[in-house]
């Protein structure tokens, strides 16, 4: 089944009770795709609605902008919600010889907002996304006006144990071809247990076709590319956070944490460690059962969660 037929659900999150709001399909996605010229390349991005106030939405690995299909339509009555490409992965041109480390990516977001001509920003941000959004507050605090974070990176764990094998792989040139192709090739593999599916979906066969397809062919698609997406997962080392607790002791926007508890790639722990060293935490939600790309398959907590953190 393709993206085009996910089935609708239904939208109560407050001023939008009972609409019924379909996730954006994959052609619906590719014929909304934009592109802003920076120093670092020609970033691929999404955007929908017209409100003063915007939402970045920033995503994980190996996943690009397709991630928040759902969210956007549902939180674009509310924020002018952007979704861009990281360096590296997606459908972003990266200029030649640019880093696609975290430290790149955060200096490509603050260039991005600024072609845009946005100043500040309301976050969500899932897996490394969620690392690249704690650096992009300490680095430019002013520009963050709240912090949505799932599943991701945090100073004690990052890289998490169960990414280092890919490290590894992408070290030697190997990561992309060896996993990522055969899942583009084989669809039932990549959905299985072994596979992206299994690993990050509480429901595999969420990750249709049409997904697996937007997510991994940019990634494999040249020599060039696979060299980019190796380079995307070596940057994932050393610890790119590190050194980030004093910051985060210092923050005072409001930060809400909500966090899938059948991960098996991100520690359990990291959301007590940052609740208690963020002086304005909103809180944890804990989400049963849910796996590393849960925001994916759960859109509607997800705007549930950003508009109440919002106030709107």
């Amino acid at each position: 089944m393709g993206v085009g037929a996910v089935a609708l659900r239904v939208l109560d999150t407050g001023g939008a009770h009972g609409q019924v709001v379909r996730d954006l399909s994959a052609p619906q996605f590719s014929s909304m795709r934009r592109f802003a010229a920076t120093t670092h390349g020609r970033i691929a991005y999404v955007e929908q609605g017209r409100q003063p106030a915007a939402a970045l939405l920033l995503h994980g690995f190996p996943l690009n902008s397709f991630q928040w299909r759902g969210v956007i339509p549902r939180l674009s009555a509310h924020r002018r919600c952007l979704a861009p490409d990281f360096l590296g992965l997606g459908y972003t041109e990266v200029a030649a010889g640019h880093s696609v480390a975290p430290d790149a990516q955060v200096a490509m977001i603050a260039e991005f907002l600024d072609r845009l001509s946005i100043r500040m920003v309301d976050v969500i941000a899932n897996d490394s996304g969620g690392a690249i959004a704690q650096l992009l507050v300490a680095r430019h605090p002013g520009r963050v006006r709240s912090l949505l974070l799932t599943n991701c990176d945090t100073e004690i764990d990052s890289p998490p144990a169960a990414v280092l094998p890919v490290i590894e792989l992408a070290h030697a040139g190997r990561y992309a071809d060896e996993w990522l192709s055969p899942w583009l090739a084989d669809k039932v593999l990549a959905r299985s247990a072994e596979g992206l599916g299994g690993l990050c979906y509480e429901d595999p066969a969420h990750l249709t076709d049409d997904a697996i397809d937007v997510y991994l062919g940019p990634l494999v698609s040249s020599p060039a590319r696979e060299a980019l997406t190796n380079a995307y997962a070596i940057g994932l080392a050393p610890n790119p956070l590190a050194g980030l607790e004093s910051s985060l002791v210092s923050w005072t926007l409001p930060v809400r944490i909500v966090w899938g508890t059948a991960d098996t790639i991100f520690s359990q722990k990291s959301p007590e460690y940052l609740h208690e060293r963020l002086r304005n935490s909103r809180g944890i939600r804990r989400v049963p059962g849910a796996k590393l790309f849960f925001p994916e398959e759960m859109p509607d907590l997800i705007a549930e969660e950003a508009i109440r953190l919002w106030g709107v």
